[in-house]
């Protein structure tokens, strides 16, 4: 960008992955790597005592981050004080040391989102299908072959992924294999319109319209 801008050119970031975005413009947290003995300790804390009686430690430890969380939230409240406990502050501090790092450029942000759900689904089961035509299964397959996999990890977890591999081990024949990764697609999508309504300051535009990019254009400052 830094490149770009040096250019005089306006740098144009393209993409559906979210996260990256929110990365790139809010900045990420240095927070502390997990810690299996301490997450097995918390957790010996939890079943002893009760998820509620951490969450009321948590609140003296970081009020800010219990505050947002409900006293039953077992994963978040976890998290929360395994990382009070590794780097001795609080999660919210953490995060506001990351927002301190966020881009320093103006951002305008544009969504093209289908509102005809029927729409999205052919075009999720066009993808998936294409998706299988060019391999998938076969590049699943060699990954296998090729290096020390478990169905638990994260990379192996992922849509299309995890629906391939339970197929490979003959948990699915082919057909349920492609309903099923179809179907998690779907309900990506839907958490992933359900994060960008979430976000602060994007113009969404309805994807497949021929104006759309006259009408970004006309919303810029140059």
């Amino acid at each position: 960008m830094a490149d770009i801008t040096a250019r005089g050119r306006v740098p144009l970031l393209v993409g559906g992955t979210m996260l990256y975005f929110k990365a790139l413009r809010e900045g990420l947290s240095d927070l502390p790597q997990a810690d299996s003995a301490l997450r097995a300790e918390i957790e010996a804390e939890a079943a002893q005592r009760g998820w509620p009686a951490l969450h009321a430690q948590l609140a003296q430890l970081d009020p800010e981050t219990a505050a947002r969380l409900q006293p039953t939230d077992a994963q978040r409240i976890q998290r929360a004080l395994e990382v009070v406990r590794l780097s001795g502050q609080p999660m919210s501090a953490l995060w506001r040391a990351g927002r301190e790092a966020a881009l320093p450029y103006q951002v305008h942000a544009f969504a093209l989102t289908p509102s005809d759900r029927a729409v999205l689904h052919a075009n999720i089961a066009t993808r998936f299908d294409a998706m299988l035509a060019h391999g998938l299964v076969e590049e699943v397959r060699a990954l296998r072959e090729n290096y020390p996999l478990d169905a638990e990890m994260p990379s192996m977890r992922c849509v299309g992924y995890r629906q391939v591999w339970s197929y490979l081990e003959g948990e699915y024949d082919w057909d349920e294999m492609r309903d099923r990764g179809i179907y998690a697609t779907r309900q990506l999508a839907k958490r992933q319109l359900t994060w960008l309504r979430g976000m602060a300051d994007v113009t969404v535009l309805e994807a497949g319209q021929t104006d759309n990019a006259a009408r970004m254009q006309a919303q810029l400052p140059f």
